[in-house]
């Protein structure tokens, strides 16, 4: 958000002052929410942003342009659910006639590539060629065609025209046809003594395509092309905002199809259905996810096998009826699968449809959708067709309810059943996947993908004192944006209000506010009366001239400040002590009598002088920090047993700082984990053990997703009396101890160790970090470094805290517990072996 909006703003004086035409691309993975960010920054730039401390452009115009008009639908409904502040006449379609001079500031016109051909009736009479004849007058009653709408908004000196391109590699894609690209072009470029649009950002989830298509649209190479801001995919995958787990069933023997599959696939919607109708109950959610079942078909459907496919759905599902199934085929008339009539569906209306829970598709529904709520596929399609099937799964990962269903990665998944698929393709449509073949957009390295994915649940074996050491041990919020302490007081109290932990919480926090800054006024008052005599006074400098003379004349006086340049003052006030308490303040200031402008102007003097005394301003900051970190543990009880979409908020405010938070451990509702592992594309059963906090009815966990030297610590550990064990999901979620660190370029990350082990020390159970990695990496010792640091401020909480490697043929531990191998790890330069190699690492025993 920070980075599009300050190369926006970049671009916009660039523009304003030299008139250089730019472009910038912002790429994020499937299920980035590239849609949502798009809606803040077009927000700030018609509002500004207090967050993002962006002022507004007054004459921002936004032309949002895609290939498909459908797309645009559901791009406008879009923004208009994300944003607080849009309304439907801010967000217009652009539809014949349109007889506007010019587009207004503070609008998104949407438009797409028909509605600029020359057939439209938006372009007709329009000269697409300076040799071209013009035609006599406009056509259908239009004042103006739609490009000298656009070229009189671009000549208009109050206005900045920003042209949007939604998933903009489509426009110039060599597959597309020469009417798109050339109209694309002629946008970013101008033509016919049209000019070109000034500033082009590119909305895309490939940014190499965007950058070579702007080259080729930009012949004559004036455009001026920004940094690319991209979206790193692990951090996507730590949001929640995409599924974190891909389970695939596969049968034994390739071509062998039958309605057994089909009837897995209608057992998993049914368990789907039932986890979220519970989950939602228990949260008390108003909308209730329901999931729904996509049956991919080849190229060219054999009817009767889909019927039969569908029967076999209702044989599990019996509240299935013909509305229930839709399709989203080329054809749009209604199609017969044997017995079921079945209508055609926009694919953009499947995720607002409910009542559809079985959508029959091909591979046209691959692009240009997403359906959070579509959680099973099966799909008939041979194994050859890799790619559809993987680009169905990327529109399919964004996760329901745009956030990670704490603790609970059955909620957290999508299940694909290929039954005409043999392991050797399994497993390249695995690495595919997890990136190793080809990078899929949408996946990160730290997605699962499961071959003989079952769910665990918490395991009956493991003793309650053992939970109650988990739940108290300590986790890192990940930075976020930092926020001034006030502003994080006042969200922290009026979230605390919403949910009636402390009522009236936001009076409490003025409040305490007003008698700190009352307190620092005493303490500090000559400062405070010379910065209200710099409010009060506004100095002016007065440049005169004669004709009789080349000399200039100066002068400077001084004015008393008028209202307007108090209120102007005033914004420092705002932005230091945020919007409420610096306005609440000034109403204690001038108290009850509201008649008396020259109290209420005094009032407004005095909050903004003392905004402007730094050591007013790091005290009121200190007080606030305090206030939120003695509130948070008052209510920490009550606040774990809110609803999780309200903990997450209360997780975010944690955030809202520079540096990191400790953070409050959530208990795992459900892991899935793999009972297959895949060598040179055999698979063969994963090996199992006991004592883990989840596990299957048996009591026991498969090591599916561990390396050799990770299953050596493990069994090392258990073999030692460890009473139970923990294997840290690597992602930011509830039931993750986190780490934050700074990596090599100064950007905050999150590492998470890989085992918590529980031993009874001395009749108490007491935890244990142990975290195998690898010294080849290259944040290697960046993670040791976070490791050490964690250590020494939360050391005291662990039996031991340590990292493991292996060395040669033996595994070596640096157990940070230990001062001077903390000591050394923060603050001497070394590779991370030269560590395992020197005489602060001992042998690895448990």
């Amino acid at each position: 958000m920070d980075d599009i909006l300050r190369t926006l703003d970049r671009a916009q004086t660039a523009w304003e002052r030299d008139g250089k035409e730019s472009s910038v691309a912002l790429t994020a993975p499937t299920g980035a929410g590239k849609t949502v960010m798009a809606a803040a920054v077009i927000e700030a730039l018609f509002y500004g942003s207090e967050t993002f401390d962006f002022e507004p452009d007054e004459g921002a115009v936004v032309l949002w342009f895609s290939d498909d008009p459908n797309l645009n639908d559901q791009t406008r409904m879009r923004l208009m659910d994300a944003s607080e502040k849009f309304t439907s006449s801010d967000l217009v379609t652009i539809e014949p006639p349109f007889a506007k001079a010019k587009l207004d500031p503070g609008k998104v016109y949407f438009l797409n590539t028909q509605k600029l051909s020359k057939s439209s009736k938006l372009t007709r009479g329009h000269v697409e060629d300076e040799n071209q004849q013009v035609l006599p007058g406009t056509p259908d009653l239009q004042g103006y065609t739609i490009w000298e709408t656009i070229a009189n908004t671009i000549a208009d000196e109050d206005l900045t025209l920003y042209l949007v391109l939604d998933e903009a590699h489509r426009g110039f894609n060599t597959k597309a046809s020469t009417d798109k690209t050339t109209i694309v072009r002629r946008l970013v470029q101008g033509h016919a003594g049209y000019p070109a649009i000034p500033i082009v950002w590119g909305i895309s989830a490939t940014i190499e395509r965007f950058e070579s298509a702007m080259k080729e649209a930009d012949e004559s190479g004036h455009r001026r092309e920004y940094p690319a801001v991209m979206v790193d995919p692990n951090r996507v995958q730590e949001s929640g905002l995409v599924k974190d787990v891909v389970s695939l069933d596969i049968p034994n023997e390739a071509g062998n199809f039958d309605t057994t599959l089909v009837k897995l696939a209608a057992q998993k919607l049914a368990a789907s259905t039932e986890r979220w109708a519970s989950y939602s109950n228990e949260q008390g959610l108003a909308v209730t996810v329901v999931p729904l079942l996509v049956l991919q078909t080849p190229n060219t459907p054999e009817p009767d096998e889909i019927g039969r496919a569908l029967d076999t759905i209702a044989e599990v599902v019996p509240e299935l009826y013909g509305g229930s199934v839709a399709h989203v085929l080329g054809d749009h008339a209604r199609q017969h699968f044997g017995r079921w009539d079945v209508g055609w569906i926009e694919p953009q209306r499947v995720q607002e449809t409910p009542e559809v829970r079985v959508l029959v598709a091909k591979d046209a529904i691959s692009t240009g959708w997403d359906c959070p709520r579509a959680e099973v596929m099966v799909s008939f399609r041979p194994a050859k067709d890799t790619t559809h099937i993987t680009q169905l799964l990327g529109r399919m990962v964004r996760s329901p309810l745009a956030r990670r269903v704490p603790g609970d990665e059955a909620l957290n998944a999508v299940e694909c059943i290929l039954p005409f698929f043999d392991r050797t393709t399994a497993g390249n449509v695995v690495r595919y996947l997890t990136g190793q073949l080809e990078e899929m957009p949408g996946t990160g390295t730290t997605k699962k993908i499961l071959l003989d994915g079952r769910v665990l649940r918490d395991n009956p074996s493991i003793p309650e004192s053992v939970w109650s050491v988990w739940s108290r041990l300590p986790t890192q919020t990940l930075p976020k944006r930092g926020a001034r302490p006030v502003r994080r007081l006042v969200a922290l109290a009026q979230s605390l209000a919403m949910d009636g932990v402390r009522p009236g919480a936001l009076s409490d926090a003025e409040r305490e506010m007003h008698l700190i800054l009352d307190t620092y006024a005493t303490r500090y008052s000559g400062l405070l009366d010379e910065q209200i005599d710099e409010v009060w006074r506004v100095d002016i400098q007065e440049i005169s001239g004669t004709s009789e003379s080349k000399k200039l004349t100066y002068r400077e006086f001084s004015m008393r400040a008028d209202d307007r340049a108090i209120r102007s003052a005033f914004e420092d006030a705002k932005k230091a002590f945020g919007a409420d308490v610096a306005q609440s303040y000034v109403n204690h200031l001038a108290g009850a009598d509201d008649d008396d402008d020259d109290g209420l102007r005094d009032a407004y003097v005095r909050a903004s002088a003392l905004s402007m005394i730094k050591e007013v301003r790091e005290k009121v900051d200190q007080e606030a920090t305090e206030l939120v970190d003695s509130w948070f543990a008052q209510h920490r009880v009550a606040i774990k047993s809110l609803p999780d979409v309200r903990q997450q908020d209360y997780e975010d405010i944690r955030a809202m700082t520079t540096e990191p938070q400790r953070g409050e451990l959530g208990q795992p509702r459900s892991r899935m984990e793999d009972y297959k592992v895949l060598e040179d594309d055999t698979e063969i059963d994963a090996p199992l053990v006991g004592r883990h906090l989840m596990s299957d009815e048996d009591g026991l966990f498969p090591l599916s997703s561990l390396n050799k030297w990770e299953q050596k610590v493990v069994n090392a550990e258990l073999a030692e009396g460890a009473v139970g064990w923990y294997r840290n999901p690597p992602r930011s979620a509830v039931d993750s101890i986190g780490i934050a660190y700074r990596d090599g370029q100064g950007n905050w990350r999150t590492m998470h160790p890989d085992f918590v082990f529980f031993h009874d020390v001395g009749g108490e159970v007491k935890a244990s970090i142990v975290d195998p990695h690898g010294t080849h990496l290259d944040d290697a010792v960046t993670k040791l470094k976070a490791l050490a640091g964690f250590a020494q401020e939360f050391g005291d909480e662990f039996h031991r805290i340590e990292a493991v490697a292996q060395v040669g043929s033996k595994m070596k531990v640096l157990d940070m517990t230990k001062p001077a191998v903390r000591e050394a790890v923060l603050h001497e330069d070394k590779r991370a072996d030269a560590f395992y190699e020197s005489d602060l690492a001992e042998e690895y025993s448990a």
